[in-house]
């Protein structure tokens, strides 16, 4: 996140863009802490952040409490201020869902955080399994901190299903499927769009080779089908990004900045119409704005947020790839 905040224009719509950037260093405590000075102190307009679900949940009811708008780059809990970057579960299980179908998988086992991006794939996953007559058949979690889950790798391989859904992020969501494979496992390995980043193959080395891992299109962008509607602002957020961070490798915490800007651009000048910003009129015009401005194409993926549904993204948005010669691939 922090390179591309360096590519934040400094107006909009001819306002100055003053951007206020705190370390939270992870730690939900020190996010609230953050949060609570941003609307006290700074006054701010809008909070961007968290990028992890712990930190953006501890921000949420500051953020509300104050009617600001908050957008976050991790999955959260929803309300009526917070909007979220990262797809839906929904969104992303949809797409995972009709690749699995069609591998005619019939049991499926689950390892996954024990908190809200845990929760809520597996919420996203069960009604969809069972519409399509799959088996759920061992459901395990464990800590973001946790360094080991032999036990529950010894439980899932146990289960024998066909394969198994890793729920994590970044490098951490390599270690479940280590332990799976050291112990035994054969079948399909499937992660989640937290696990599409160059650290679960830096991790996983060869053992995560044929693992499928659904994402949005934005770290794809060159590899995208010309149909694919974000195509246009994946390639552009691609070209940014490099040229900033000197990096062949795309990030997708970096492309929710990237959208983060695409949105305010978009917002902002909507938002004036009503009031001033610093004031609450245009705080609360930019949270009215954001629930009705309609089809939004971004690098990952295509936003409609409504008062209802602030994940907002359409079943056109996922994509699936596999781990292939230690890079992600495509499927088309």
């Amino acid at each position: 996140m922090q390179t591309m905040i360096k590519s934040f224009p400094q107006t909009i719509a001819g306002e100055k863009v003053n951007v206020i950037v705190l370390d939270d260093a992870s730690d939900p405590g020190k996010a609230a802490q953050n949060g609570r000075r941003f609307v006290t102190q700074d006054k701010v307009d809008v909070i961007f952040g968290g990028n992890i679900t712990p930190t953006s949940a501890a921000i949420t009811p500051i953020a509300t409490e104050a009617q600001t708008v908050q957008v976050s780059g991790a999955p959260t809990a929803d309300g009526p201020f917070v909007y979220i970057l990262p797809q839906g579960f929904n969104v992303m299980a949809h797409a995972m869902m009709d690749h699995i179908k069609k591998q005619g998988i019939k049991s499926l086992g689950f390892i996954g955080y024990a908190d809200g991006y845990g929760e809520g794939w597996l919420k996203a996953m069960e009604p969809m399994l069972k519409e399509a007559g799959i088996q759920l058949v061992s459901v395990e979690r464990f800590a973001r901190t946790d360094t080991s889950v032999t036990p529950q790798a010894l439980k899932l391989v146990a289960a024998k299903p066909d394969a198994i859904l890793v729920v994590a992020s970044g490098s951490v969501a390599a270690m479940p499927e280590l332990a799976l494979r050291e112990r035994g496992f054969k079948g399909k390995m499937y992660q989640t769009h937290g696990a599409a980043s160059p650290d679960l193959i830096r991790i996983g080395g060869k053992t995560v080779e044929g693992t499928f891992v659904v994402s949005g299109p934005a770290i794809f962008a060159e590899d995208l089908p010309d149909s694919h509607p974000s195509k246009a602002a994946s390639v552009n957020f691609a070209k940014k990004y490099r040229e900033l961070s000197g990096k062949p490798d795309l990030s997708p915490f970096a492309g929710h900045s990237n959208d983060f800007i695409l949105v305010m651009e978009k917002a902002i000048p909507l938002a004036m119409k009503k009031g001033k910003p610093g004031t609450p009129e245009f705080r609360l015009a930019l949270r009215d704005t954001l629930d009705t401005m309609g089809r939004t194409v971004i690098s990952h993926g295509v936003m409609n947020w409504s008062k209802t549904d602030h994940w907002g993204y359409t079943n056109e948005t996922g994509i699936m790839t596999v781990v292939k010669d230690g890079k992600f691939q495509v499927l088309k």
